[in-house]
């Protein structure tokens, strides 16, 4: 079987209703088409681990852990909350969910110091606007959690350099600002990221289609430290002996992993982007809104298609119009085959900011509250903490630390 049609049943199975269709499906075949797939850089970090529970019958299953996470630099826009967050609100009832605001990414490239602690706050207030529920998720940030960092110096110890020189994104940004302007945290965020997944213990990591060279980094790190520190070597030392991490596998969310940029249907919707006519933000007035959807790139062929590699705009705002509103494919391409781009705009505008309001209701309400907002942040680190730690003390026990 190929790698893309491998990879095409892991996108059907991430849509399953139960977690038991994933169970049903050989993990080594997903392993093997991502290794030969290749290329990831959301600096969101997603992951899954197992615990264990009962069902109403009292029969015992497993259920899965999620780990995810989004950067709090600029504003979270459309491409972050229908790539990832609204995938979270679907997660959250099938799976032990832990999301975090990637407050330590956020920092590999020069950033307004001032604004990271507010943003960062907004980020996770967003979180919640969206629909996270405290009852069934925790939320935290991540430099709260300190096990994040100690196992990354960690992991960077067993970590080939050649690994990290290969990451496209680094190659990217190293060009074209030139290697006296690229701090080395750029080339090292890949270790921190495979140390986000691996603190948890990881089944399944949610990820991008922009994202996979960096699983793949994260797998084979840990088979590495695994094959170098793990089994008997480790229970000589006095502990349980065998892998110290699972290696982790990928879940690829069935639809707006990719959501493009409003200006350029070609790249990826981004906070980074210069223009912040190319995204939407998901704080952005009724007015603002209107005028970027107005504005955006169209062309010039007459009705409105998917999946024409010549439209790539058309493409993009068809599948956000399907994402808002619900509909499957199938309802918008018959709906809109026959729209101009004047009448689609208007109906996608008024689909988004029907959509949006209630986040952005729910947000004022939220920040209205700081002492609430405090108090999730704390519940949640403490939450995590307990799990990464556990994770962090057997590394140190593996690699042959004096224990504290």
């Amino acid at each position: 079987m190929s790698s893309r049609s491998l990879l095409s049943q892991i996108i059907v199975l991430s849509n399953a209703a139960s977690p038991r269709a994933f169970e049903s499906f050989n993990s080594r075949k997903i392993g093997l088409a991502l290794r030969s797939y290749a290329p990831l850089r959301c600096k969101c970090t997603a992951s899954v681990s197992q615990a264990e529970v009962s069902d109403a019958t009292s029969t015992p299953k497993t259920k899965k852990r999620v780990v995810s996470g989004v950067q709090p630099t600029g504003s979270v826009h459309l491409g972050n909350y229908l790539g990832a967050i609204k995938n979270w609100i679907a997660l959250q009832e099938l799976y032990e969910t832990f999301f975090f605001i990637v407050d330590l990414h956020a920092i590999t490239l020069p950033y307004d110091v001032p604004d990271l602690a507010k943003s960062t706050r907004s980020t996770a207030a967003l979180y919640l606007a969206c629909g996270v529920d405290t009852s069934k998720a925790s939320v935290f940030v991540q430099s709260h959690v300190r096990a994040h960092v100690e196992l990354m110096w960690l992991l960077s110890s067993a970590t080939p350099l050649g690994w990290l020189n290969r990451m496209i994104q680094f190659k990217e940004k190293s060009r074209k600002a030139g290697d006296e302007n690229v701090g080395v945290a750029l080339l090292t965020y890949p270790v921190l990221m495979a140390s986000d997944i691996l603190l948890y213990q990881s089944d399944l990591v949610p990820v991008g289609e922009d994202q996979k060279q960096h699983l793949e980094l994260t797998r084979e790190l840990a088979e590495r430290v695994n094959y170098i520190y793990g089994g008997r070597k480790w229970k000589k030392l006095g502990g349980r002996g065998g892998s110290i991490f699972k290696v982790p596998e990928a879940l690829i969310p069935p639809a707006g992993a990719r959501v493009m940029s409003l200006t350029d249907g070609l790249s990826k919707m981004s906070k980074s982007a210069p223009s912040d006519q190319s995204r939407i933000n998901l704080l952005d007035p009724k007015d603002v809104i209107a005028n970027k959807i107005k504005r955006c790139k169209t062309d010039s062929f007459p009705g409105l298609e998917f999946d024409n590699p010549e439209r790539p705009e058309c493409n993009n705002l068809l599948s956000v119009y399907q994402l808002v509103t619900g509909k499957t494919k199938e309802e918008v391409a018959l709906e809109c085959q026959n729209m101009n781009w004047g009448s689609f705009k208007q109906i996608l505008t008024d689909a988004l900011i029907d959509h949006l309001q209630p986040i952005q209701v729910r947000y004022q309400e939220i920040t209205s509250d700081p002492g609430y907002l405090d108090s999730v942040l704390s519940e949640g680190a403490r939450k995590a903490s307990e799990i990464a730690d556990t994770t962090l003390n057997n590394v140190y026990q593996a690699m042959g630390f004096l224990k504290r």
